[in-house]
């Protein structure tokens, strides 16, 4: 029995992605003509029941934050989808934009209606140049069948979607670095309270989901709620777009129903991953991105959802799964997720801007085999000051690489200490 699901993916790979007539063929827009028969308040229900966990690697609750958006006063209100999938292992979104992006379109309409928005704004990274410009060919089709720009299905509604491009800019990912980008401000985020639901694009009240969260609006509107959730797990609904890479024999986008596989599935199974290429063995796994905690063997029959992997210091994140093998030395990949984080850091805060620096310092110490002791203290002082001190998320969890190799695998950095690494240190045939 299959354990992937069809739901957020099946129009991928079987449809023109700029036709509306495709996307109608397969029950595209019944969503929206059902919503704009509703009441507000209703759909917002039918968010809050569905127990959808933003997919952008939060995981705050939607149908929460659309409450907390409805109750706040003022007008206009604005609707942002953000698309800048930068964390590297993760292309899930890409998947959507790029085959299937009316549903995006879709469920950011719904949204536009529920708080009568009028103009909506999709921040797509700088790299994804041909989708962004495809992108715009969906919104293009869409308003000349009806279904986007004025009067909406003849609703008396009228909404706009707006593309804007990242420049490359990792932090610009972080919601409120990427509203100061839209508004032609410097990508840095911005100190909160207050939060963006009161005082958001423009300084007006806005709501920012994720691709995949705004692709599951139809869904959740078609089929109600409680159905959705039921597609997951306790607390965790629906199902979760995961993008598996590295060294795993099949490198591609799945879907799976939250909490009804395991980790041991998402990587061996042949429906998945297929296991490691090259017959070799698995030595650990990042979850989520760069900015996620890494998993070992002995974690793999935890099931995939929030709950469960939060319990073992794991968590689904922005849904990566970059899989590395034996012969890949933990202190050479964390060197490595340092890097990205002393080139990305925007330096606006001292924690992050000069703390990755010193920890790359110290993971080199222990690449050489010269670190001591006291090394190990430097770096757990420096991750906790990190994670409390940063003013948003990438320094916060700079370090949560780090965290979970220092707790799981200290051997191995005691290993470099001896200069014993097998990967970096090999023995020759006679053991020398």
């Amino acid at each position: 029995m299959s354990k992937s699901l069809s739901l957020l993916s099946k129009r991928a790979g079987k449809i023109n992605p700029q036709s509306v007539e495709d996307y109608v063929s397969m029950g595209g827009f019944s969503a929206l003509k059902k919503a704009l028969t509703m009441e507000k308040m209703e759909i917002i229900n039918e968010m809050l029941d569905a127990n959808l966990l933003g997919r952008g690697g939060a995981a705050y609750p939607a149908g929460k934050k659309w409450k907390q958006l409805y109750n706040i006063e003022g007008e206009p209100k604005y609707i942002v989808c953000n698309a800048d999938e930068g964390e590297p292992g993760t292309f899930k979104d890409k998947l959507l934009l790029k085959d299937d992006p009316m549903s995006i379109i879709e469920g950011m309409i719904i949204a536009g209606y529920v708080f009568n928005s009028q103009d909506g704004y999709i921040y797509i990274r700088g790299e994804y140049r041909i989708i962004q410009e495809k992108f715009k060919e969906s919104l293009e089709a869409c308003e000349k069948a009806g279904y986007l720009g004025d009067n909406i299905c003849n609703s008396g509604y009228s909404f706009r979607i707006h593309v804007v491009s990242g420049a490359g800019a990792y932090v610009c990912g972080e919601n409120s670095g990427l509203l100061n980008s839209i508004e032609s401000k410097t990508g840095r985020p911005r100190v909160k309270p207050p939060h963006l639901a009161e005082v958001g694009l423009f300084s007006k009240p806005t709501l920012v989901n994720n691709v995949e969260s705004f692709a599951d609006v139809p869904l959740i509107v078609e089929m109600g709620g409680k159905a959705f959730a039921e597609l997951g797990s306790e607390g965790d609904g629906g199902s979760k777009l995961v993008s598996i890479c590295g060294n795993s024999v099949n490198r591609k986008v799945v879907e799976v129903g939250l909490g009804h596989v395991t980790l041991r599935d998402l990587i061996y199974d042949e429906e998945f991953g297929g296991g490691i290429a090259d017959g070799k063995e698995l030595k650990f796994y990042h979850l989520g991105g760069q900015s996620g905690p890494i998993g070992f063997p002995e974690q793999l029959d935890t099931p995939y959802t929030a709950k469960a992997l939060k319990k073992e210091g794991l968590s689904v994140g922005s849904g990566a799964l970059v899989v590395l093998d034996e012969d890949m030395c933990i202190i050479d990949y964390l060197l490595k997720v340092c890097e990205f984080f002393i080139h990305e850091s925007c330096g606006k805060c001292t924690p992050c801007r000069e703390g990755n620096r010193h920890v790359h310092n110290i993971l080199t110490k222990f690449a050489k085999g010269t670190a001591t002791e006291e090394d190990f203290e430097r770096l757990e002082r420096l991750s906790a000051t990190m994670a409390l001190a940063s003013s948003c998320g990438l320094g916060q969890a700079a370090c949560t690489a780090l965290d979970s190799c220092l707790k799981h695998r200290r051997a191995e950095f005691e290993a470099h200490m001896r200069g014993e690494c097998p990967v970096c240190f090999p023995k020759d045939k006679e053991g020398k």
